[in-house]
């Protein structure tokens, strides 16, 4: 393979201008090999409150326009250490759930057929069934680490069992999941009833709130995630309501009292020590937030999970220890609340 094509210089080109693909990088069609594929997903017919996040691919896609090549944190260049190409938008019926269900399904599983990995753009969380579906056929039963502010493991709505609150009650009972390895995390706000926790537990999933990481600190928080997943493969899907509305107010079913944007880096930088195969980010509605905060917050989730691929393309003997990386991401919220008192 040739050397990685990556994104427009800022140097040379404006970073308001240029290429509107994710981070100014090329198109699929424009690279022979792809090592991380970003496809946009903007379906959003499966909300239940706020509409809009069929228009968070494009948003994300200006939000990415400020990200660099080189991770300072990370040690890394995410696109230099692997081919990452913009694969443009699924086209899926914005009327008909099931009929998107199996656009999307069968767009992703073209798409792992000739790229190692996707990063997938929502669109509501109603696309994450397609894609698990799709990554199950490639890698087998997934462990799915979920950020999110809601559980997503209801029965259905209004007669509806395919929506935005049920994607991971139905791959479970499809048999998507690796029952023993799946958590959300950032849970909070009100719920229907004690019984959705019950149900939430058989369907496989562990709940890690954002009282407890409050509570208990960001790096018990992280070996915890890191304990439950363990060696499997792993899918990480972000909802970015599970940011406090402060963070990222552009989004469909905002919950006060979410994890701050550097809790949420932190533990996706200590995913360097998990077998990340894919990852999807949604619920952007840009049209809630004037600022762009929310695509820009997306736009950095995207890009902290490119370097988590590209220390795996590196090679694991290149990667920070664990400890190290649970005991930074430690100091990092201590710094933040001693600066707070």
């Amino acid at each position: 393979m040739s050397d990685p094509r990556g994104p427009v210089d800022g140097r040379v080109v404006p970073r308001f201008a240029g290429p509107p693909t994710f981070a100014r990088l090329p198109r699929r069609d424009e690279v022979s090999e792809c090592d991380v594929a970003i496809v946009g997903v903007p379906f959003d017919s499966g909300v239940t409150y706020r509409p809009g996040a069929r228009f968070g691919p494009a948003a994300i896609r200006h939000g990415s326009r400020l990200l660099r090549p080189y991770h300072q944190d990370m040690k890394v260049e995410p696109f230099a250490l692997q081919q990452v190409a913009d694969a443009g938008d699924v086209a899926c019926n914005p009327f008909v759930i099931g009929e998107a269900l199996t656009q999307i399904d069968d767009a992703a599983s073209v798409l792992l057929r000739h790229n190692s990995h996707l990063i997938a753009l929502g669109g509501d969380h109603t696309i994450a069934l397609p894609l698990l579906r799709a990554t199950h056929r490639r890698f087998g039963p997934v462990a799915v680490l979920h950020f999110d502010a809601h559980l997503d493991t209801w029965e259905g709505h209004f007669g509806v069992s395919y929506n935005h609150g049920t994607p991971f009650r139905r791959a479970s009972e499809e048999g998507l999941l690796r029952l023993d390895r799946c958590i959300h995390v950032g849970i909070r706000g009100p719920i229907f009833g004690r019984q959705d926790l019950a149900d939430d537990a058989v369907l496989g999933f562990q709940v890690l709130s954002t009282m407890e990481i409050e509570e208990r600190g960001l790096g018990w928080a992280i070996e915890r995630l890191q304990r439950r997943i363990g060696d499997a493969a792993a899918y990480v899907s972000v909802d970015i309501d599970v940011l406090d509305p402060a963070h990222a107010p552009g989004t469909g079913t905002p919950e006060p009292g979410g994890l701050t944007m550097r809790e949420l880096q932190a533990m996706l930088r200590s995913l360097i020590h998990v077998n990340v195969v894919g990852a999807d980010i949604v619920e952007v509605a840009p049209a809630y937030d004037h600022a762009e905060l929310t695509s820009m917050a997306a736009a950095n989730v995207a890009y902290e999970l490119l370097g988590v691929f590209a220390i795996s393309a590196r090679g694991p003997n290149k990667a920070p220890s664990a400890t190290r990386t649970t005991k930074a991401a430690a100091s990092m919220l201590g710094k933040r609340r001693n600066a707070v008192s």
